[in-house]
């Protein structure tokens, strides 16, 4: 069957839509983007069934919407799977009925964490044909194709989390399966998928040209109220770590790759990292090649981080949410206080360059709490603890296990999906929408405080490299100043 992977264009006043592969949405005024893993790897396996693949991204190639749509037609496929989040959900369901209109015949296929949550909602409200709920929609797309191509269309043969269309609405056989074993998992084709439209324009990149993998999926605590995945992958998989290093080797060796996100949700540890790192060392990779990742507060202690540099990691990723341990107790965070700062220091005393991430808005959090997150994010990035971070208000998505604590107690102002976009307050709080914002800014601006710029300067190796990364960065901050102006 011909197969098209679809990301149309979205043309909007708030910026490039951040959809692809990203557990928390967001418009960019800065171009950034990200590589889809879960559906390069669709890609790959529907080409090595058989079936005939094109790839069109339209975000990341910039095309307008008349150019995207030139290139559907000229590859006319019969199937288009589409990746959709809560804030665009209703601008994909206009975009298939249009769909719909122009090529009756094309059987139009949904996934996200969206439509995991609310499947029924999208049969409702557009002419979507199947709809695949969970994380492993990479697998289920190749089931679903073969029961495409086969003309009894036994719904039988479908895998439990595959949505169909009916009269009365839909049907399913059941809730979706994490049974996929992840060792089994192809390579991503680099080439089919177009690697390079993702490979410069990330600000986690330092070097490029950079790529994204995935060693598992998703989150080892995988517990986080607010994570939107954790619906997705509410169990944890880990592929082979030599495959993982194995992967790495053709991405140095053949693409010329300088610089890789490993976008699971949190870094596999334990006996995985340990043989991980020795592989890694061992092959000589640790010194042609840059990894970043996910990784979690008050797990590792420095041994294990000055390993992880030592085999090759340099940046690291960590969910700070808040200052507030009843916050991050009500999170379900599984972390203290004290192990943020411990934490951090610990990472970059081993020489990583640390990112945290950091969210306004909670409805029990009032003026103190924010303030006492304001003032541990930014001494974090005077001190250098946190080399990089990133601020946004807190959004329920309707995944999550805070969107029904949220509704619960009547704190949702609006289920307008359209809003989900942290550009407009969705859930009562304990402070004026504006105090929000200003207290995301107030934490950007510590980057251009001067013991924030001392530090940089001092720990510059690699002036070329650095200062074109910091030229990079400036732009993205200037990008999310203006994300979350007043």
């Amino acid at each position: 069957m011909k197969i098209a992977i679809a990301y149309p264009p979205m043309p909007s006043e708030k910026g490039v839509p951040l959809l692809s592969q990203n557990r928390q949405f967001q418009w960019f005024n800065q171009p950034t983007y990200i590589y889809p893993v879960v559906p390069a790897l669709a890609a790959t396996q529907a080409q090595k069934a058989g079936h005939d693949v094109a790839w069109l991204d339209g975000i990341a190639s910039e095309w307008t919407p008349e150019e995207f749509e030139t290139h559907l037609a000229e590859f006319a496929p019969e199937v288009i799977l589409l990746e959709t989040k809560t804030p665009v959900v209703k601008r994909h369901w206009a975009y298939i009925a249009q769909l719909k209109q122009r090529y009756p015949a094309l059987t139009v296929v949904l996934c996200g964490d969206h439509v995991t949550a609310l499947p029924e909602e999208s049969f409702a409200n557009c002419p979507v044909d199947y709809i695949l709920t969970g994380g492993d929609y990479d697998f289920l797309l190749i089931n679903l194709l073969a029961f495409l191509g086969n003309g009894t269309r036994d719904t039988a043969t479908l895998e439990a989390g595959i949505y169909w269309r009916t009269p009365e609405g839909c049907s399913s056989n059941g809730r979706f399966k994490l049974d996929h074993d992840l060792r089994t998992l192809p390579w991503i084709d680099r080439d089919l998928t177009q690697w390079r439209l993702y490979s410069e324009k990330n600000g986690n990149y330092r070097r490029t040209p950079g790529t994204y993998i995935m060693s598992g999926r998703d989150c080892w605590h995988g517990k986080c109220t607010f994570c939107s995945w954790t619906a997705l992958y509410p169990q944890y998989r880990t592929r082979d770590p030599i495959d993982v290093v194995d992967e790495i080797g053709e991405l140095i060796e053949k693409y010329g790759v300088k610089e890789i996100m490993d976008d699971t949700g949190s870094f596999p540890v334990g006996p995985f990292l340990t043989t991980f790192c020795d592989e890694m060392i061992k092959r000589g990779y640790n010194k042609k090649i840059r990894i970043d990742c996910n990784m979690r507060f008050g797990r590792l202690r420095y041994e294990d981080y000055k390993r992880m540099r030592q085999a090759g990691f340099r940046f690291m990723l960590f969910g700070l949410e808040s200052a507030n341990q009843a916050t991050l107790d009500r999170l379900v965070k599984a972390l203290k206080v004290e192990e943020i700062e411990i934490g951090a220091r610990a990472a970059s005393r081993a020489g990583l360059d640390v990112h945290v991430t950091v969210m306004f808005g909670y409805p029990w959090e009032g003026e103190a709490e924010i303030q006492n997150t304001v003032c541990l994010a930014s001494r974090l990035l005077r001190k250098g603890y946190a080399y990089t971070l990133q601020v946004t208000q807190v959004v329920p998505y309707p995944t999550t296990p805070l969107f029904r604590e949220c509704k619960a107690a009547g704190d949702i102002l609006t289920e307008d999906w359209d809003d989900y976009d942290m550009r407009v307050q969705v859930m009562r709080s304990g402070v004026p929408e504006e105090r929000i914002k200003a207290a995301i800014r107030e934490v950007y601006k510590a980057f251009f405080h001067p013991e924030t710029i001392l530090r940089r300067l001092f720990s510059t190796h690699n002036p070329f490299v650095d200062f074109a990364f910091y030229w990079r960065g400036l732009k993205s901050l200037l990008g999310h100043l203006r994300d979350f102006k007043g």
